[in-house]
């Protein structure tokens, strides 16, 4: 099929300037090893004593590392938006509108390629984790539950966030932009203290907001205990995210061009 093979071909180009820029897939990791170490070794003793009755150590590593994952997919959702504001500001995009190909594999390219990178991230941060002693009770089939609820969440955040480049007017804007999704969430989420320590208000918003049934779908897989709920809602707001990101993108890039 003409669309299947286009899409290839912009995924190959994306691969490409991942590969010649591998410092920025690195980057992204960064932002939530750095989180990682800051939480588990400078308040980790005092956050770990309240969570587990503990000083600190492992309990709280394992209470971080569903939040740090998804830190990950947050942080690397804006790789993409910046990536295709600055396709539309270039000028590569109009050429490729006057090309025989299938409009939509310009953003499925977008979209794929930063979904591989986003599990190179995920990989190397889980690595990390390993290394400073998070361990899982999870089986074979609580890891591939965790690899799909990470990779529908990855999908949706991506699609949406190449919405939010195209309404973008520049690279520094597109970034701008998408740091509430990336940031602000994961904040105001169970990823570093559980629900039950916050003010009402907050923690009424923190406990519907999406982040948080993915954090919490995670943590029950990883430590092999039930979900409840939370897993439906994981993949609600999954599919949810990921249907709202793809029309949303796919409407605008087939408006007609203003830049």
């Amino acid at each position: 099929m003409p669309a299947l093979t286009d899409s290839a071909t912009m995924l190959r180009r994306n691969l490409r300037h991942a590969l010649r820029y591998p410092s920025l897939t690195l980057s992204v990791a960064a932002m939530p090893i750095l989180m990682l170490l800051l939480f588990n070794y400078v308040f980790g003793g005092a956050i770990g004593a309240g969570l587990t009755g503990r000083p600190a150590g492992g309990d709280y590593l394992a209470y971080l590392v569903p939040g740090m994952l998804l830190l990950t997919v947050g942080s690397a959702t804006m790789p993409v938006a910046v990536a295709i504001c600055t396709d539309l500001t270039e000028g590569i995009v109009a050429r490729f509108r006057t090309m025989a190909i299938a409009r939509a594999s310009v953003l499925t390219g977008h979209v794929l390629g930063n979904v591989i990178q986003a599990v190179a991230s995920l990989v190397i941060v889980l690595g990390v984790s390993l290394l400073l002693g998070f361990r899982s009770s999870a089986g074979v089939g609580d890891w591939l539950l965790v690899a799909a609820v990470l990779l529908l969440l990855t999908l949706g955040l991506s699609w949406f966030s190449a919405a939010l480049g195209q309404i973008s007017k520049t690279p520094e804007g597109a970034s701008n932009i998408v740091m509430p999704m990336t940031l602000l969430l994961p904040f105001l989420s169970s990823a570093f203290v559980p629900l039950e320590s916050m003010p009402a208000g907050i923690r009424w918003f923190a406990e519907y907001q999406p982040f948080t049934a993915v954090i919490e779908t995670l943590r029950g897989l990883l430590a092999g205990t039930p979900v409840g709920w939370y897993g439906w809602a994981a993949v609600g707001w999954g599919v949810g995210i990921a249907l709202l990101g793809y029309l949303w993108s796919k409407a605008l890039f087939n408006r007609e061009p203003t830049r």
